[in-house]
């Protein structure tokens, strides 16, 4: 299954539990292992707190302050640091399936982080 995701903003991450939760019920999945995985090379897939917010920004801002945008970067197309930042990130998750749900914790979400946006991105959603 592929996930479309339409970003807003330059970077962002994006709660894509729910469209990720009906992904697994659309396939019957009683159990097994989800894998998200993002095919692009300027945003990732990562699971973090989803209640709040601020925890959103927080790891963003981070992000901004370990990899800036203005640096001796020598990449011509000058999205380098989305390309550093998706590679600290990853590409993908794997959440464990158990009696038709995803296992995450209490707090935890599955968030698309797009660094280099705004753009239309896909996400595939597979089933072991």
């Amino acid at each position: 299954m592929i996930l479309n995701v339409k970003s807003k903003n330059k970077t962002e991450m994006i709660d894509i539990t729910s469209a990720v939760r009906d992904a697994v019920r659309s396939a019957g999945r009683e159990s097994g292992v989800c894998m998200v995985y993002s095919p692009h090379t300027t945003a990732a897939v990562t699971i973090n707190e989803a209640a709040d917010p601020a925890v959103a920004r927080d790891i963003m801002m981070a992000l901004d302050q370990v990899v800036p945008w203005k640096a001796d970067y020598r990449h011509a197309e000058g999205n380098s640091p989305a390309h550093v930042k998706s590679t600290l990130v990853g590409a993908s998750e794997l959440i464990a399936i158990e009696d038709g749900q995803l296992a995450l914790g209490t707090w935890q979400g599955i968030f698309f982080c797009e660094f280099d946006g705004p753009r239309n991105r896909k996400v595939h959603v597979r089933f072991i």
